[in-house]
């Protein structure tokens, strides 16, 4: 594990209009997504939200070990079976289609990082209680985040959330630290023990980000090497926030109006 950095009471502050801009760019492409609409016109949307707000991609020139080549857009946009780095691409979206929506961005040189997923159209009950797994693990995951606890702490709450709506957890993707870049240390799986791992300390910031697949947990990678993909074809939910520990309630910097 490298360096965790833990930000001063000022530099929380600073990290706030990062939060509301990631935030702001999220309801804009949910509330633009619909049938017929295409990923690359969410991409070119939030493009140029970044570019009126003088804000900075995190994911256009992103290119880790893990990616094909850099990403190339500025919002992930996973549908049915995808469920995380979802490369928009030429595609309209379908009454019925599960969309999920990942964006991060760097303002005043800090990063905040948060998704979402919605329905397109005609909702499926499955996909409700999917999408609402991963919300209500999120909100389990943020009200352990708090000083005197552990990463494990976190882990355990979505966990619980997951297994008691009878989906099973990856572990391989989780949250992790933000701060000047996107993805730092510690990493913040989505199942674990509680009292393990990392001592949460007022000043760390992380991103924490339950996502959960109807009848697996494995993935396998897209021919487009971004993309990943449920192993069995079943649908996937994805919900995202970045935080603050604080020595008092967790600060939710991307919290969205609605």
């Amino acid at each position: 594990m490298g360096m965790i950095e833990l930000r001063t009471p000022a530099e929380i502050e600073e990290m706030r209009p990062a939060g509301r801009f990631v935030a702001s760019v999220l309801e804009a492409t949910a509330a633009a997504a619909d049938v017929g609409v295409n990923l690359l016109e969410l991409d070119a949307l939030a493009h140029e939200l970044i570019r009126k707000a003088g804000a900075e991609s995190c994911y256009i020139d992103y290119h880790p070990s893990f990616g094909a080549s850099p990403f190339g857009k500025v919002i992930c946009t996973s549908v049915n079976d995808a469920v995380l780095h979802g490369l928009p691409h030429d595609y309209r979206l379908r009454d019925g289609d599960l969309l999920s929506l990942d964006f991060a961005a760097s303002v005043n040189g800090w990063v905040s990082d948060s998704a979402l997923s919605i329905v397109v159209g005609t909702p499926r009950d499955g996909d409700l209680r999917l999408i609402d797994t991963t919300q209500r693990a999120l909100e389990a995951g943020i009200a352990a985040a708090r000083v005197g606890n552990r990463i494990g702490d976190i882990s355990r709450a979505i966990g619980d959330i997951a297994k008691a709506g009878g989906y099973t957890v990856n572990t391989d993707f989780g949250g992790h630290g933000v701060g000047r870049t996107m993805h730092g240390d510690p990493h913040v799986p989505n199942s674990g023990r509680p009292g393990r791992g990392l001592p949460l300390k007022a000043g760390l910031v992380i991103a924490i980000e339950p996502w959960f697949l109807e009848t697996t947990d494995r993935i396998f990678t897209d021919p487009d090497g971004w993309t990943l993909r449920s192993a069995d074809g079943s649908r996937g939910a994805h919900s995202e926030h970045t935080i603050a520990i604080t020595d008092g309630d967790p600060i939710v910097f991307t919290q969205r109006a609605s």
